[in-house]
């Protein structure tokens, strides 16, 4: 019974309720004498239970029973349990040895459930009856002493000792009275006849049986039996069985037979025919119920049975003879009814309450449920269940008592309304259930935020924006009801260049409608964020937030600024000179400007607007090199002006203009000199010179020959022993070693390129250098760095720092290993690197701790703040992307709940380059996401980190850190840009000088250009574009050698002109060009010299000096021989002992290193092409010698370097450059022995 309450009361109501409400189940018992007054009073409730009497009334108690008849109420005044009807024990239980009156207490407010029990006490308010008043008995007077009759039982409704407990007889000679105990309980008695009957004497006993119960006080009953003795047929019916036992389903049909009877009489004839009947005192029930046949004794079912009405059922057969007299035998029977599964369970709520609202905690009760089932044993049994997908359960009790409670968390958003169906099973077989469906309503909470339609916006407003306009109009909703959905918008306070945010913009709170405050200017300011926050008007109020991006557009609101030539810029005019030489296509001067927008608004081109002779002079348009459309005349004025104007490709376009005068001048001349080369003059003693180096070298060359015969003769001699001065290739091959670590290292960034092998063994101690060639200058000059550890590693490990290319790295190799899965999650906890390695927190951060990775891409990084091994986040952006753009969504979870679960995201303070990393990028504290700040340009920034902290709003708050590592992938953005010839990098032309002799393939000059991309991009080409003579020159496709392809005649233009494009591989391709401008002249020897060769002027010493150079050539010479010799000698004596000065199979033996590792470096990207192989032996003190070779000069020079340990080289590596035909890569290994 519920009660529904005003809309008004409902919240005030359920506060009370919820705070006030459980469910206190207890059973309470009371035991009571039946027949008890009404009006007595069986017990104080209100104490036992614990109630208070005042608030009994107002709970509304009530009593509920199973009895179907109300014998008890509560006095609410005193809280007293008291009797209002007659109750009769035997009316309510019968026969049970046990009566129990169950009552159910209900209290509202909070709903509470009592059980209460009252145990009815038997009274002997019963005497013993027996059906049967006047019994008669007839013997026949043979039958012999200690014959047995049975005696009807009297019936007691009184149970346990207020029942028969035992029977007395009349005094008489000739009968005594024995009473037989049956196993259930019933006693009956038996006449037992003493001493011979005599009918003549006596044809008639009368006696009276008197049946005495054990009650207090004393009640019993009587019965008169009549003996009569008969004469002769002495022999009665005898049954098989005293009692018959049998089990019958309740479902049994009439007519089913359920067991046969059956007496026997040895008399014969009449005497000897037996006839079954139910005995005298069958109740009306039994006979109802039952049937017999009278021939055959078989009893069969006659009515419908029923298990909860009577489960067992006692009576009794007497078989009759038609003897004269008649005699008869008795026997009992016993039928059990068998309980089957009939009845359906029956689901009743005591108590229900509804709606409820949808924040109820876990195990608040709904309803109080009981269900019962009249059947018996397992098919009485009943389990209660509620459907899986409601978030409610039963909660059992006592008895079939059950409490629907609250299972998870309610949402009305998503179910305003359960229908909770309640299913009672019971465990018969087959089980039968019903089925009840309770409705629960619930009530709205504000348990929703507002959510944002997005959970960013990007915004784009074009710059100079009118102030008042609506910018964007964010949009959010809430999953609640009435005042819990409203929403309000508003712009949470933060700084856009140090100023509010709200001096920008303000938002419409109702709508979300964002207006700008004022116009925008993309120069100072390019892009900002705004934080809306929306919150509804629930109670307490709920909010969101999001951010609106802002991207100011660029509008081309500024012309083209001057900034070369400088005068200019300053608002004068710019004076250039000019030879009238000067051919067609000659560079003048360059015109360069630019302009403070972006993308098309600041592509700039140059048109000659004015001239005082517009047929003297053009401007490129893309590049503003002012240059001859012809050959200068006497005829042209000295003095020339030109107005330039410059536009920018916006809309609507802005220009700017620039005054250049040129004067031009008679006999300026532009001299090239070669800085390095000094030609030398030929001396009168050349010939002397070269007459002594020749003998010297021949006095050399014998005496080196006699020594290696010595030697060779020796050898052979002791081809037999197992010395040999030769290494077989067979000898060799075990040097193959599976285990050989070779690692080649590539710098391919920016203007200086260089390869770079390391290796050392295990044990060690030689030394690696590293060399290095740089394109900056015309020559290929080495620079010596200090040398890196390279010694005891286990695993070799290759750093380049580009932007340090004289640091040096040192490393200590130490191994930790861990084992994870596949596919692990971005953020899972590898191992923590600190605690294996023994480092601490802050040491980490100041050693600025980072991994490095042979696989390609970075996977892991370290949180600095735990020192744990993270996977880590790779992000790969191409250079000049748009600013504002996402770059990546990092994500977090968190096991906790509520308010310990809400994440937000941060960007740890780190350098980048000596800047801030938040001005390159910034995130979105909510969600993860990192937006860039800026565009980036690959050729300054290749890779940087970013150190994301994610932190939790419990207190105190929890956090971990991430890395992203963030690469940047080149761009084709950057045209080669030439470096030699020099004068071409000033934008003059490069004068050359060639003789008419020269033949075909002659290298008359080289152009080289580089380019600052990277990989494909950088990969550079060279193409004779035009030329005065196409026939005569060519221009290498990858070396820009410009070389003869043919021989010079006299019929050549004196003056050659060479326009050189120079492209790069990248996608759009990026050019560049040269004008190389050559003479043709007669009687020039040699043009180009080796460019790292001087010749000396011959002065008045030089014979006295060629004289000295002779002298130490032979000196030289003598000591060399002098030395092979005494080694000669010493291999000869000690021929027959272990030393050898050859190298025996054995030392080639102690070769087999299987520790030995080997490097190879090459580099085949740029100008710079060569190869380096380090390695060195455990244990070596050899030295050995790298060798390069450069495409920058047109001889292979090679250079020799400070040793580094590559001894002991039994492999001979060749190395081929598919990008220079030209070149051939040789490599020596050399061996000196330090003792």
């Amino acid at each position: 019974m519920w009660t529904t309450f005003p809309a008004w009361q409902v919240f005030l109501w359920w506060h009370h309720f919820f705070l006030l409400w459980s469910t206190i189940e207890g059973q309470t018992r009371y035991s009571i004498p039946e027949e008890l007054k009404q009006g007595s009073v069986v017990g104080n409730l209100a104490k036992d239970l614990g109630l208070v009497v005042s608030e009994l009334y107002p709970r509304k108690l009530r009593i509920t029973s199973d009895a179907g008849k109300q014998y008890l109420s509560v006095d609410l005044g005193k809280g007293e349990l008291v009797v209002i009807d007659r109750i009769d024990r035997e009316e309510l239980c019968g026969q049970r040895p046990s009566c129990v009156l169950p009552l159910e207490l209900v209290l509202d407010n909070p709903l509470q459930l009592h059980r209460v029990e009252i145990e009815i006490q038997d009274t002997n308010d019963n005497s013993p009856i027996f059906f049967t008043k006047e019994k008669v008995v007839k013997i026949a007077e043979l039958v012999n002493p200690g014959t047995r009759f049975p005696l009807e039982s009297a019936q007691d409704s009184d149970v346990g000792s207020n029942s028969v407990r035992t029977y007395l007889i009349s005094k008489n000679d000739h009968f005594k009275l024995t009473v037989k105990s049956h196993k259930d309980g019933r006693k009956i008695p038996e006449l037992v006849l003493e001493k011979p009957l005599d009918r003549e004497k006596l044809p008639v006993h009368n006696l009276i049986l008197t049946a005495v119960d054990g009650g207090d006080p004393v009640r019993s009953g009587t019965s008169d039996i009549t003996v009569i003795v008969l004469d002769i047929n002495d022999n009665a019916p005898v049954f098989e069985k005293q009692v018959y036992e049998t089990n019958v389903s309740e479902k049994a049909t009439p007519g089913t037979e359920i067991l046969q009877v059956k007496a026997i009489d040895v008399d014969e004839g009449l005497n000897g025919v037996i006839e079954y009947v139910f005995a005298e005192q069958t109740t009306n029930l039994i006979v109802s119920l039952f049937n017999i046949e009278p021939s055959t004794g078989v009893i069969v079912v006659k009515g419908i049975l029923d298990h909860e009405t009577n489960s067992l059922h006692r009576f009794d057969v007497t078989a009759k003879d038609k003897g004269n007299p008649e005699m008869d035998g008795h026997c009992g029977v016993e039928i059990k009814i068998v309980d089957i599964n009939d009845n359906i369970p029956e689901i009743i709520v005591t108590s229900l309450t509804t709606p409820i609202p949808e924040d109820s905690a876990i195990g608040t009760v709904i309803a109080l449920i009981r269900a019962k089932d009249p059947d018996s044993g397992d098919n009485g049994k009943i389990k209660l269940s509620v459907s899986s997908k409601s978030p409610f359960k039963l909660n059992p009790s006592v008895s079939n008592h059950y409490s629907l409670v609250t299972n998870g968390p309610l949402d009305r958003e998503t179910n305003s309304q359960y229908s909770v169906k309640i299913i009672a099973t019971d465990y018969g077989k087959p089980p039968l259930s019903s089925e009840k469906i309770i409705s629960v309503e619930l009530l709205d909470v504000n348990d929703n935020p507002p959510e944002f339609s997005q959970p960013s916006y990007v915004v784009y407003v074009r710059e100079n924006y009118a102030p008042g306009k609506i910018l964007y109009s964010v949009s959010a909703s809430d999953l609640d009801f009435g005042e819990n959905a409203k929403i309000s918008y508003s712009i949470l306070d933060s700084k856009v260049q140090d100023v509010s945010v709200s001096s920008y913009v303000y938002i419409n709170s109702d709508n979300g409608s964002i207006y700008s405050m004022h116009s925008f200017d993309y120069e100072k300011l390019k892009v900002f964020q705004i934080q809306v926050q929306a919150k509804d008007q629930g109670s307490p109020s709920l909010s969101s937030n999001t951010t609106v991006h802002v991207f100011i557009l660029d509008q081309n609101d500024n012309a083209p600024a001057v900034i070369y030539p400088s005068s200019a810029v300053l608002g004068s005019l710019s004076h250039q000179r000019m030879s009238r030489s000067a051919k067609a296509g000659h560079l003048v001067t360059k015109v360069t400007a630019v302009d403070a927008d972006s993308g098309h608004n600041a592509w700039i081109s140059y048109k000659l607007a004015e001239a005082t002779d517009a047929s003297l002079f053009t401007v490129n348009l893309y590049t503003g090199e002012v240059r001859t459309k012809r050959a200068a005349s006497e005829q042209d004025d000295s003095s020339q002006r030109l107005l330039i104007e410059i536009k920018d490709d916006g809309e609507p376009m802005q220009s700017a203009t620039v005054t250049v005068s040129i004067l031009l001048e008679d006999g300026l001349h532009e001299p090239i000199l070669d800085l390095r080369q000094k030609a030398a003059e030929p001396s009168r003693k050349t010939g002397r010179i070269t007459l002594y180096l020749i003998l010297s070298l021949a006095s050399v060359s014998v005496l080196s020959l006699v020594t290696f015969l010595i030697l060779a003769v020796k050898c052979m001699r002791n081809s037999s022993s197992s010395g040999s001065c030769c290494m077989r290739r067979s000898d060799c091959d075990h040097y193959k070693n599976p285990n050989r670590n070779m690692q080649i290292q590539l710098n391919t960034d920016g203007p200086i390129k260089y390869v770079e092998v390391l290796g050392g063994d295990m044990m060690s101690q030689s030394q690696s250098f590293r060399s290095c060639m740089s394109p900056m200058s015309e020559y290929s000059d080495f620079t010596l760095i200090k040398p890196s550890s390279t010694t005891d590693f286990t695993e070799v490990i290759s750093v380049l720092d580009a932007s340090l290319p004289d640091s040096t790295w040192t490393f200590e190799s130490q191994q930790t290993r861990y084992s994870i899965p596949e596919e692990l999650k971005q953020g899972s906890v590898v191992g923590n690197l600190a605690k294996d390695l023994g480092l601490g927190l802050s040491e980490m951060f100041d050693r600025k701790l980072r991994v490095a990775s042979e696989a390609g891409e970075q996977y892991f990084s370290v949180d600095a703040g735990k020192g744990e091994l993270l996977p880590s986040y790779n992000v790969y952006l191409k250079e000049n992307g748009v600013p504002g753009s996402i770059l990546y969504s990092v994500s977090a979870s968190d096991l906790d709940f509520g308010e310990n679960s809400k994440i937000s995201y941060s960007i740890l303070e780190s350098k980048v380059q000596d800047v801030s990393v938040s001005s390159y990028v910034y995130i979105n504290s909510d969600n993860g996401s990192i937006y860039s700040m800026h565009s980036f340009d690959y050729e300054k920034l290749k890779v940087f980190q970013i150190q994301v902290q994610a932190k939790d709003q419990g207190s105190p708050s929890l956090s971990s850190n991430t890395t992203v590592h963030v690469f940047i992938l080149d761009q084709n953005d950057n045209a080669p840009a030439v470096i030699y010839p020099s004068s071409a990098i000033l934008g003059s032309l490069s004068h050359r000088r060639m003789s008419r002799s020269a033949k075909a393939g002659h290298l008359v000059t080289k152009v080289t250009a580089v380019d600052a991309d990277s990989g494909h991009n950088a990969w550079i080409s060279y193409k004779l574009a035009e030329a005065t003579d196409v026939s005569l020159f060519t221009v290498n496709l990858y070396t820009g050698e410009v070389r003869t392809k043919r021989a010079a005649s006299e019929q050549d233009d004196s003056s050659q002109r060479l326009l050189i494009e120079i492209k790069d591989d990248g996608e759009p391709m990026q050019s560049a060009t040269v004008t190389v401008s050559i003479q043709l002249e007669d009687g020039l020897h040699e043009p180009i010299l080796d460019l790292r060769q001087k010749a000396a002027e011959p002065s008045r010493k030089t014979g006295r000096i060629t004289l000295y150079l002779i002298l130490s050539l032979a000196s030289v010479s003598v000591l060399s021989l002098v030395t092979f010799l005494i080694l000669a000698v010493k291999c000869m004596r000690n021929s027959s002992s272990s030393g050898s000065c050859c190298m025996r199979r054995s030392d080639c033996d102690n070769y087999k290193n299987p520790n030995r590792n080997m490097q190879i470096q090459l580099n085949t990207d740029g100008p710079i092409k060569y190869v380096e192989v380090l390695g060195g032996d455990m244990m070596s003190q050899s030295q050995s010698f790298r060798s390069c070779m450069s495409p920058m000069s047109e001889y292979s020079d090679f250079t020799l370097i400070k040793p580094s340990s590559t001894t002991d080289f039994t492999e001979v590596i060749s190395v081929l450059d598919a990008s220079l035909p030209d070149s051939t890569w040789t490599f020596e290994s050399q061996q000196v022995s330090k003792t």
